[in-house]
């Protein structure tokens, strides 16, 4: 946790590792920033200091029409951490609010609508609502600057009851009606796809990450080509296709192509967590470095631990390339995707990507006789997919990581080396090492050889203290192993 000296001091010089992790206040006028805002800095005594904007206009601050606080990376905490607030949150910006309510985010985490609303609120100084009132404005602000969607029909895509609760919401945050706010916009035609921009934090191995994607690429449902990333997506109201590609200054170009609007916050959010955008690349290269990993670290500046846009069908697609190369893995998989994968409507196709992944329900109701794989491998997908549909096994966005290990390691051939890989891009989790995989055995090969960059202290002493962010000096392991075993 930050003192107020260490936020007033990231203020003062501007700091933009530090935006989305909190904002600044100013009493005197009204209005909440990111760190990095370019406006005179304010006196510390004029000053407040929120976790979260919804904290921040709930407390009567207007965001900033200069620096777009609401335009800020999240902050990695909600995506690390795996406490019951970090998990709502998670879930609040996947929409389940929108979808459910509060009563149905309550339900999903285990807690009564009382308690879990006491927990957001001592920890973020606001309640569930508050946040997601928050993520409709955000999403709505992105449809006004990006299209020229009516108005009217943003504020229910967005997520609004009513066209007077948005206009109002509008005016708390940005003192403008959303239709002024068009009028200072872009007034963008509409097109089959809306074009975004997702912050993120310096630095970004943008290179490592589509190279890594690349390899596991399945046809028919994501390619990589021409540096970019494209695949599609299932989300609550209908299917997606995003792609991602490098843009310019602190951003990744992001292209969606959405069968209902109403998933555009989810979709934003699954592209987030499938290249680890909130991510602190300071923190993390400054952790490895002090366990000893400098060389490491240096020779892939900004790795990320990438995530994925759908949990179930990267369990699936870990469990049914066990023990195979990665190439047999995506025939398997391109084969299982033809046959009972869902077809694309043709307006949100792409090249190369036309079907969805099949459903848990899909697989688990294949006969043992269409799976060209031993019979072990066979009973471990069908018991992976029946639990995964029955819902008895939860890999959402606000699933609990421990319950979800113990019942992942209770099903038939699923061992330790599945679990962490499901636990590290499933579930988000930063601290996975695989010590059993093949390519991080031969890169720790390689450091006890001397043709690795460690300084000498034992693995044992480097694991303990990489510690809380083994996910990412596994996925450097695999880097320097792919580098030099080319």
């Amino acid at each position: 946790m930050l003192t107020t000296d260490q936020r007033y001091q990231a203020v003062t010089s501007r700091d933009r590792r530090f935006d989305g992790m909190f904002f600044t206040a100013v009493r005197t006028t009204g209005i909440f920033c990111r760190p990095s805002c370019p406006a005179r800095t304010p006196r510390p005594e004029n000053v407040e200091f929120f976790s979260t904007a919804a904290a921040a206009a709930e407390a009567g601050f207007r965001a900033c029409r200069r620096c777009r606080p609401d335009a800020s990376p999240n902050s990695p905490d909600w995506d690390t951490r795996g406490d019951v607030v970090a998990r709502a949150v998670r879930l609040i910006r996947d929409g389940v609010i929108d979808r459910g309510g509060v009563e149905g985010l309550a339900a999903a985490l285990g807690y009564s609508s009382r308690q879990l609303g006491r927990l957001m609120q001592e920890e973020l100084g606001v309640g569930p609502l508050a946040l997601a009132r928050t993520e409709r404005v955000r999403t709505a602000r992105t449809l006004i600057e990006a299209t020229a969607m009516p108005v009217s029909d943003i504020a229910f895509a967005a997520g609004f009851a009513s066209i007077r609760q948005f206009n109002d919401t509008f005016r708390d945050m940005y003192s403008l009606s959303p239709r002024q706010l068009r009028t200072a916009g872009s007034g963008a035609e509409v097109t089959d796809e809306l074009v975004l921009r997702l912050a993120y934090r310096r630095p970004l191995d943008l290179e490592y990450l589509l190279d890594y994607l690349r390899v596991r690429a399945v046809a028919g449902i994501e390619t990589v080509e021409n540096g970019a990333y494209t695949r599609s997506m299932r989300l609550a109201h209908g299917p997606a296709v995003v792609k991602l590609s490098p843009g310019a200054g602190d951003f990744v170009d992001c292209r969606l192509r959405l069968a209902d609007t109403r998933d555009l916050g989810s979709a934003v959010a699954r592209a987030r967590r499938l290249l680890d955008l909130d991510a602190d690349p300071e923190a993390v290269e400054a952790t490895l470095g002090a366990a000893g990993l400098g060389g490491l670290v240096a020779s892939h500046p900004g790795i990320r631990s990438p995530g994925h846009s759908d949990p179930v069908e990267l369990a699936l697609r870990t469990v049914l390339g066990q023990q195979i190369s990665l190439a047999a893995a995506s025939t398997h998989l391109e084969r299982l995707v033809a046959g009972a994968g869902q077809s694309l409507p043709g307006q949100l196709r792409a090249a190369g990507v036309d079907r969805l992944f099949p459903t848990a329900e899909a697989i688990a109701a294949l006969a043992p006789e269409d799976w060209a794989l031993p019979a072990s491998r066979v009973r471990t997908i069908r018991a992976l997919s029946a639990s995964l549909a029955d819902g008895s096994l939860d890999l959402g966005a606000g699933s609990d990581r421990e319950e979800a290990s113990r019942r992942l390691l209770a099903l038939p051939g699923i061992g330790p080396w599945s679990n962490g890989y499901i636990r590290m891009r499933a579930l988000g989790d930063p601290d996975v090492f695989l010590a059993s995989d093949l390519g991080v055995k031969k890169a720790l090969s390689d450091f006890a050889t001397g043709r690795g960059s460690g300084s000498g202290q034992t693995w044992t002493e480097a694991l303990s203290a990489a510690s809380p962010w083994r996910s990412y000096l596994t996925h450097l392991l695999w880097a320097h192993h792919s580098k030099t075993h080319r």
